[in-house]
């Protein structure tokens, strides 16, 4: 009966034999991986599939595979991946021909080559808990925390350092029984590796070499081991980075359990290795994935985007996926992990800031900022070297300015301290302190001709950023002496640095692709200079300084690091309000973010259908009382924050939420243009598109922000519909408020929503119109008021 039942589900596969004359491999093709996605698995259910349903979805592939790869290259007749729990797939070798002849196959719904992605890389959680008042009120002694021990984070990245500390399970409980995922074992990673804390470490790489280790759940690069301890390391005291930075280490959820699974190595991350890692993540048990990884390319199609595939999956099975927006700032149209069922994440800094002075020889100080190990001090000083004056030739007087590789005279920079301008956005710092050591300069001071500096780790070269003014002060100090001195003194941390929170400059901003009518990025959290756990590797990039032992914790900067920040408090909230979904979740740390100080202002020259509104200015401060800014000093808007800086704790009571449910995603999958037959395959479900389906009804989606897309000025009105849940006091009634740019006209209807008991969800619609707007994008908000909340919905209006 088995047998008989094998054979009847493997006919699909057996009539597929014609296509190895479509797709013989031609001379000059050359195969690579790709991979082949199949949609959802054929239950509705997350299933435990027994050897026999294992098998047989192995011997479908491998049939599939056999009917389009010819005989005489057999070899690659093997599956790299096989996914087989939440969705149907796997990745081979594939030529471009064999690739494009089974992409018309009935069963599949996408092949595309296996993309490389890119990782996007203390005192934060502190930061986030002083927006709450009282600032004492911190979730980590909340008493809710234990209950933290039944959500389990899983971790896609470059693995994890066991050893570490914060991966210790003092005060953990035992291990949910619902778990089902395993420790890995390896030559240098074993199961007692593993607790109470750390209770699952997976590999998804099937290639094993001794150079990469990607055959082991051990993390080579540190930055696993870092976004892990983000969001759920334990508590550990005294850690520090080689005199900086001091201070309690722990996550945003310390009580929440870890699972680790290895999908990148050094030079990116395998597409094929992070679709079977999020397989694997959701069989495992996992509450909440965090992915600090995504394509550089942000126009690629949803499915051909290994993250938005099964992230797509996750979320049917009730998973949220975080990620992080990309380090691709300041520039538009870069934000990565654009897909509605993403929480997708941008970096701000935090009240800390890092102080390398630079005192020049008649005794100015200019105060730079870098996390230098300098070993230099006021009692000496070295010879200044100005990049463009040490040119190798006339030729290259242009690139030494600012230091290219090659374009400085070694013999003349030897002892002294170089300086360099920034003015190519590709060249980066990283490759100046390459140079800077490479001609054996005894350090390095790098202006920034656009302002835009942050504090970066840099090792034991004694180096500075400043920006320009500073910068022109010391060229000029330069070019007015003979024989100009400096030296760079050691690092300092200033405490209750003002302004923050600012968006990072690296910050990848939206709008977002392939559609603008999802508002990407979501929210902004820390991710600048993060103390976190690291590798302790001896031979770390940028050295050790002199007879210290190699650091366990390091401040590490990008979304990467921001990305964790969001998942912690994710996990946190989700331990206190038990039966909240994860888009309910969402949609509470996106309308109670910083701080909302409001003054009405009334603007009697603007109507809308005749009818006179009132205009509500709704501002993020940051703390300095002023508005949340980004790295150029302008305020911030939402392409570059999204909702602004998330606030953990008002979250827990936001008053109403957006529940954005699996229909609003497959809605959003039709209103995009995937046709029925893709979304059933990728939902195993009989949905049906809505008869009308456009691009421009994305907006309409249940989401906690509005983003409308080619708004024409000449009397079109653009209206969207939202719906809200009430989770706060039975009976409320909340007043909504506009904040809008001058000239965009919005309106409200209901402009009151009544919730009674059993009444817990209310509709009301946004209407938009724009004849009087400036052109390009106008952001605002629309704010529901009780007397208890504030719940901020922002928006972003194209205007054409």
């Amino acid at each position: 009966m088995a047998s008989s039942l094998m054979l009847l589900q493997l006919l699909p596969f057996l009539c597929l034999h014609w296509l190895i004359f479509i797709a013989s491999t031609s001379s000059n093709e050359i195969p690579k991986p790709y991979i082949v996605y199949m949609g959802s698995s054929s239950k509705s259910n997350l299933i435990i599939q027994n050897g026999e349903d294992v098998e047989i979805a192995k011997l479908n592939h491998m049939q599939l595979l056999s009917s389009i790869i010819p005989s005489e290259e057999s070899e690659r007749l093997s599956l790299i991946h096989h996914y087989k729990h939440a969705f149907k797939g796997f990745s081979a070798i594939l030529t471009d021909s064999e690739a494009s002849a089974l992409s018309g196959h009935d069963h599949v719904v996408s092949v595309f080559p296996d993309p490389v992605l890119q990782l996007h890389t203390t005192r934060s959680w502190d930061f986030l808990a002083a927006a709450a008042k009282p600032a004492k009120n911190t979730w980590f002694n909340h008493k809710y925390h234990k209950a933290a021990s039944d959500i389990v984070i899983g971790v896609i990245d470059t693995g994890i350092w066991p050893e570490s500390p914060s991966f210790n399970d003092q005060g953990m409980g035992e291990i949910p029984s619902r778990w089902k995922g395993v420790c890995m074992e390896s030559p240098d990673f074993k199961k007692s590796h593993c607790n109470r804390k750390l209770i699952g470490a997976r590999h998804c790489s099937r290639a094993s070499t001794n150079k990469d280790n990607s055959g082991s759940s051990r993390d080579p690069l540190g930055h696993g081991t870092h976004t892990a301890s983000t969001a759920a390391g334990n508590y550990v005291s005294n850690a520090i980075y080689f005199g900086l930075a001091g201070g309690t280490a722990r996550g945003g959820s310390p009580f929440s359990r870890i699972a680790s699974y290895k999908a990148c190595k050094e030079g990116g991350c395998s597409g094929a290795a992070i679709l079977q890692a999020i397989d694997d993540a959701i069989h495992d048990g996992v509450d909440i994935i965090s992915i600090s990884i995504g394509l550089s390319n942000s126009e690629a199609d949803y499915m051909n985007d290994p993250i938005a595939i099964g992230a797509l999956h996750a979320q049917q099975r009730g998973v949220v996926v975080i990620c992080s927006a990309g380090n691709d700032g300041p520039y538009p149209f870069t934000v990565a992990n654009t897909a509605p069922w993403l929480f997708t994440v941008a970096a701000s800094t935090i009240d800390r800031d890092f102080q390398s002075t630079v005192l020049l020889g008649n005794g100015k100080a200019i105060k730079g900022t870098a996390i230098s190990l300098s070993n230099l001090s006021r009692s000496k000083t070295y010879p200044l070297a100005y990049g463009k004056a040490i040119a190798v030739n006339s030729t290259l007087v242009s690139q030494a300015r600012s230091c290219r590789l090659g374009s400085i005279d070694p013999k003349k920079v030897a002892g002294k301290i170089l300086v360099c301008i920034h003015t190519d956005p590709m060249d980066t710092r990283g490759r100046k302190i390459a140079v800077a050591e490479n001609v054996e300069a005894q350090g390095l001071i790098f202006i920034n001709d656009d302002e835009k500096i942050w504090p970066t780790e840099r090792g034991i070269l004694p180096y500075a950023e400043v920006g320009k003014v500073a910068g022109f002060r010391i060229i000029n100090y330069i070019n007015s002496n003979k024989n100009p001195t400096a030296t760079i003194l050691p690092t300092v941390t200033i405490p209750r640095h003002r302004p923050a929170p600012v968006v990072a400059y690296f910050s990848s901003r939206g709008p977002g692709l392939p559609t603008e009518n999802i508002l990407k990025p979501d929210v902004a959290a820390p991710g600048v200079a993060v103390l976190a756990a690291i590798v302790p590797r001896p031979d770390r990039p940028g050295g050790i300084p002199a007879g210290e032992k190699p650091a366990t914790y390091a401040l590490r900067s990008g979304t990467s690091m921001a990305c964790p920040h969001v998942t912690g408090a994710a996990a946190f909230i989700k331990s206190v309000r038990r039966k909240w979904t994860y888009s309910m979740i969402k949609s509470a740390l996106m309308t109670t973010g910083t701080p909302i100080f409001q003054t009405p202002r009334f603007s009697p020259d603007l109507s809308f259908f005749g009818t006179k509104f009132t205009r509500i200015i709704a501002t993020v401060y940051d703390n300095t009382g002023t508005p949340l800014t980004n790295s150029s000093g302008n305020n911030a808007n939402p392409h570059e924050m999204g909702a602004g800086e998330i606030n953990p704790l008002k979250a827990l009571n936001p008053g109403l939420v957006f529940k954005t449910t699996i229909k609003d995603y497959l809605r959003f999958l039709c209103y995009y243009g995937y046709s029925r037959k893709n979304i059933r395959s990728m939902t195993n479900t009989t949905f049906n598109c809505p008869k009308k389906s456009s691009a421009k009804l994305i907006s309409n989606i249940n989401y906690p922000s509005i983003s409308i897309s080619k708004l024409a000025r000449q009397g079109a009105i653009r209206t969207v519909k939202r719906t809200v849940t009430n989770v706060g006091s039975l009976n409320a009634t909340y007043i909504s408020m506009v904040n809008a740019p001058s000239g965009l006209a919005v309106k409200v209807f209901p402009q009151k929503l009544t919730f009674v008991e059993g009444i817990i969800k209310l509709s009301f619609r946004a209407s938009f119109f724009g004849k009087e707007a400036s052109s390009g994008y106008n952001y605002g908000s629309i704010t529901w008021s009780d007397d208890q909340h504030s719940v901020r919905m922002m928006f972003a209006v194209d205007v054409e």
